[in-house]
This record gives structure tokens, C-alpha cells and sequence, in this order.
């Protein structure tokens, strides 16, 4: 690990202590595809309670560690840890029915559904079928709640804008009851007074409900006030695992993101 406080400071930890054993806990994942290397041999482990902050330039392997993690890819080398058990390769219904939950960039609700029944709907399939109707319903409500959304069943999808239907894919995500949450892009297509919305709500959801967050975000001031701890990436490389402060600060981050003469 290169410089910076694993940890970041103290009173930011959610209800568990980072120094505890991992959650999860990636090691020497590398994904090919063809010829092209996407990720090579890149390693962090994220305790219970962090939010970590996965940061890099377009390209750079972020969206495809995260596919990795989730089930969409297969690593092409390394291991993908969750709570003691390896899962990389399984499934991402199988990974999501472990207790892990993700958002995408682009949300993609099903218009013919109400706001309710799109999130009930996920209660149901996070839980594999393993709860009964009504409790569907008492989650969909407490997961829209929690990110501000209407409760009442005749809410449509109808002229939800970009904020609501982030909000709606959050929702989605939170009711299948993750332990560890994949946060994609939150704050893409939000304005200001959106971004910061969203970063509290990402920091309540760690403070409420007790769920251990990965968040890849290009948008860097807003992600900075929020996480413990960031994993930098670039060319499908780790550069830099440590505390904001310290990876504002660095030499290869800074080069990475502003360019070799402002670094200079």
C-alpha cells in the first residue's frame, strides 16, 4: 500500500471498525479480453464499515473490477473475497444472493411497474425467494424512504428526472439487503445541490444501515468529503490506496488526473 492512513480518519468509520478482518478483499484480479489487458494484477481489501472511494481516468479498469466483483466477468487471473468465501466466477444472481447489491450508470427501471413494485420486486429476488410477500412490500417502502422517494403504490416512473431515477436505482439495490453495496456513478447527470444530496444519502445508508460501500465516481470533490479511504487506478493498474488528503497530494495521482506538467 503506498502512502496514507488505510483507514482515513477515525470518527468517518461506519458502526464496524476497518481494522477488522475484510469484507472484501481482492487479490491479484486481472480480466483479459483478446489481447487487451483491462485490469492487471490489482489488490485492496475493504473492511466492514468503509466507504473506499474507486477512483480513476476513463479506462482506467474501474467499471470492469466492478464487473468482476458482481458477476458479469469472469477473472481472467486472481481472487475475489466476500465475508471468507471466494466468489469470483459465480454468478451475479448468485453474488447478489451472498449480500452484494449494486447500482448501475444507467438506470433502467421497468416503466411498466410502479416505484413501489420496481423495488419490491428487488426485495424479492435479493432475498432469492426466501421471504414472504409482505415483507417485500415493508422493504420496498423502507428502501424508498430512505432515499426520499414516494411510498404510496401509485407512484409511476412517468417524467422522473435524472436525481429520482438515480434515487430509484439506490432504492432498487438497497432492498435486495446487501452487506456490501457497489455504488456506480451516483452522481452522473446531477447538478450541484444533487451531488451533494446523493453523497449524504451514501453516508447515511453507512451510518443506518450499517452497509459497507465501494463507490466509483469521477466526480472527485464530492467523493472526497464522503470516503475513508481511496483506490486509484490507471491503464488498469493500481497506483495509489490510502487516505484522500494524502492521494491529493501524490505525485502519480496528480499526474494522472491534471497531466505531467501541472504535476511537475
Amino acid at each position: 500500500m503506498q502512502s496514507g492512513d488505510r483507514n482515513g480518519p477515525p470518527n468517518r468509520l461506519g458502526p464496524h471498525s476497518a481494522k477488522s478482518v475484510a469484507l472484501l478483499s481482492v487479490t491479484g484480479l486481472t480480466k483479459t479480453f483478446g489481447g487487451f489487458t483491462a485490469v492487471s494484477n490489482v489488490s485492496f481489501d475493504v473492511g466492514e464499515g468503509e466507504i473506499v472511494g474507486l477512483i480513476g481516468p476513463n479506462g482506467s479498469g474501474k467499471s470492469t473490477i466492478f464487473n468482476c466483483i458482481a458477476g458479469m466477468y469472469v477473472p481472467s487471473a486472481g481472487s475475489v473475497n466476500f465475508a471468507g468465501e471466494e466468489i469470483g466466477g459465480l454468478s451475479a444472481s448468485r453474488i447478489c444472493h451472498k449480500g452484494i447489491g449494486r447500482t448501475y450508470q444507467i438506470p433502467r427501471p421497468f416503466r411498466n411497474l410502479t416505484l413501489l413494485e420496481n423495488v419490491a420486486l428487488s426485495a424479492w429476488f435479493g432475498q432469492h425467494g426466501k421471504t414472504v410477500r409482505a415483507d417485500c412490500w415493508r422493504q420496498a417502502e423502507e428502501a424508498l424512504a430512505m432515499v426520499g422517494l414516494p411510498t404510496d403504490a401509485r407512484t409511476t416512473t412517468d417524467g422522473l428526472g435524472a436525481a429520482a431515477l438515480k434515487k430509484l436505482e439506490l432504492a432498487r439495490a438497497l432492498a435486495t439487503q446487501p452487506k456490501l453495496l457497489l455504488a456506480d456513478e451516483s452522481l452522473n447527470g446531477l447538478d450541484h445541490s444533487e451531488m451533494e444530496q446523493a453523497a449524504d444519502m451514501l453516508q447515511r445508508i453507512r451510518s443506518e444501515r450499517g452497509i459497507t460501500i465501494v463507490w466509483v465516481e469521477h466526480i472527485m470533490g464530492v467523493l472526497m468529503r464522503v470516503v475513508d479511504r481511496v483506490v486509484v487506478l490507471d491503464h488498469g493498474e493500481k497506483i495509489f490506496d490510502g487516505a484522500p488528503r494524502a492521494a491529493q497530494s501524490d505525485p502519480r495521482v496528480v499526474e494522472v488526473y491534471l497531466g505531467a506538467d501541472v504535476a511537475a
